[in-house]
């Protein structure tokens, strides 16, 4: 199988006021003559190094599993400021999701052929790279109609999020989250419950009638588990 190629390239952001880097897969049979589906992910280096999403994208697009999809990956400079960019208090992440639905998913429009509709992109993301990708997702429903959400962090301001969504039909969301999330240990906060946080957000989400996947998998908060979770999250999210 032809792999794809990951395009390393520095875009600067007016909302953040810094160059961000940006790991752009096309992949091996790209075309400009097709239209692609944009899969965005924050966190994006992990998403490459260790979800390997690149190979599994190309893998299912070679057998016509999946739709064309480009992935965005966006990654973070340093694990402090990944928890202001990310985090529902960082005192960043305001601006981090204008970037992404206001800066990025026009320049990406312009550079590439996409399908321009919210149909068209989804969000992926794992603990606070996916409570970001949610939180943009509801912000700006008519821009992004998929999320992909790996263990999110939830706490009371993303539960009320979920609760105010006005067009909760609008956003197909994945969901899963591990048993043994019991006592992540985060970098700022200590040790925390995850599991009980999100058993709540899917409780919301069923209520409020969002299209929706819920999975808890027998695991804890690592790579270890998402791995093979974005195999099935592409797959379900993009599949013919």
């Amino acid at each position: 199988m032809t792999q794809g190629k990951i395009h390393d390239i520095q875009f600067y952001s007016e909302a953040l006021q810094e160059e961000m880097e940006l790991l752009i897969y096309l992949p091996a049979n790209f075309t400009p003559l097709l239209k692609y589906a944009v899969l965005f992910a924050s966190d994006g280096k992990d998403y490459f190094q260790y979800g390997r999403i690149g190979k599994v994208v190309e893998e299912y697009m070679s057998k016509e599993e999946i739709e064309n999809v480009i992935v965005v990956g966006i990654p973070y400079k340093s694990v402090a400021e990944r928890r202001r960019l990310y985090h529902p208090d960082g005192d960043r992440q305001k601006d981090y999701i204008r970037f992404l639905a206001h800066e990025l998913v026009p320049y990406i429009d312009s550079e590439y052929p996409t399908y321009q509709v919210g149909g068209g992109r989804a969000l992926i993301g794992d603990s606070l790279a996916a409570t970001v990708s949610l939180q943009t997702a509801l912000q700006y429903p008519n821009c992004f109609s998929r999320v992909i959400l790996q263990s999110p962090y939830v706490d009371e301001t993303v539960l009320e999020a979920i609760e105010s969504a006005k067009t909760p039909e609008q956003l197909s969301v994945y969901h899963v989250i591990g048993t043994g999330e019991t006592e992540v240990v985060t970098t700022a906060d200590g040790k925390q419950d995850f599991l009980t946080p999100n058993r709540q957000a899917k409780q919301l989400f069923e209520n409020k009638g969002f299209p929706y996947f819920y999975e808890e998998f027998k695991g804890d908060h690592t790579w270890k588990y998402w791995q093979p979770d974005v195999r099935r999250a592409v797959q379900m999210v993009f599949g013919q």
